[in-house]
């Protein structure tokens, strides 16, 4: 079983940026893809950002190219997404997951974290 704790949330203003941090721990962490997913209030959960074990292979949603990164740190069970130039409609609780391949859908992914809050006001 792998267990992942995202944060570094908070309270940001238009223009702004945040670095989220999402912490793993279990079995072979370094052997997963990561991503990150995104929910507001009263939508689906999106994807946000996807990075290969070997970190070589990355892929972001439309909505946050060339806006946000994602990276990760295998010798500390830690992926990371750096916001930049956040938008209003960024506002949304933010997810980590743990899943077997690049993807972009939310059931191709096995673990998931309890999320951090990320608000940006304008």
């Amino acid at each position: 079983q792998v267990q992942l704790v995202e944060s570094g949330g908070g309270l940001v203003q238009a223009g702004g940026s945040l670095r989220l941090s999402c912490a793993g721990s279990g079995r072979s962490f370094s052997s997963y893809v990561m991503g990150w997913f995104r929910q507001a209030p009263g939508k689906e959960r999106e994807f946000v950002a996807v990075i290969r074990w070997s970190g070589g292979r990355t892929l972001y949603a439309d909505s946050v190219k060339g806006r946000f990164t994602i990276s990760r740190d295998n010798a500390k069970n830690t992926v990371y997404l750096q916001m930049n130039s956040l938008k209003p409609e960024d506002t949304a609780v933010y997810y980590c997951a743990a899943g077997p391949m690049v993807v972009t859908s939310t059931r191709n992914y096995d673990y998931w974290g309890q999320g951090t809050q990320v608000t940006v006001s304008s």
